[in-house]
């Protein structure tokens, strides 16, 4: 919550807290996230083992934050459905499965994007 004695950089500074605080409540609570920062890790990995250009490590890395907000994201619409009808409702389910194409969405755009990085460098193996 705002507080109106907070200055410009004082504001800041507590979003910040926040900020990380939510990043803190993803990582160590949602499943989700665990499991897209550990596939993230194993790109990582592999960008390492087949040497990546820098644009390649760069869109890389666009396609792991956009997998990871998109997680985030539908985490909190998670959240905030469960908290306004915790039983089960049928709008609310829908809600909630539309939340969850996002992620799904940014995981399938990761595996296009990942195939075209790394698909030539193994077809190179071979």
């Amino acid at each position: 919550m705002k507080n109106p004695k907070d200055g410009f950089l004082r504001g800041r500074i507590r979003s910040l807290k926040f900020a990380f605080k939510g990043l803190w409540i993803l990582v160590t609570s949602e499943d989700s996230i665990k499991a897209q920062l550990f596939i993230a890790f194993i790109a990582t990995i592999l960008g390492f083992v087949f040497n990546i250009s820098p644009l390649e490590w760069g869109i890389q890395f666009l396609a792991i934050g956009l997998v990871l907000v998109a997680e985030a994201a539908n985490s909190a619409v998670e959240e905030i459905a469960d908290f306004i009808h915790p039983e089960f409702h049928e709008k609310i389910g829908k809600i909630k499965d539309i939340a969850a194409g996002a992620p799904t969405f940014a995981a399938l755009i990761s595996l296009i994007i990942a195939s075209i990085i790394y698909v030539p460098k193994i077809a190179l193996l071979f």
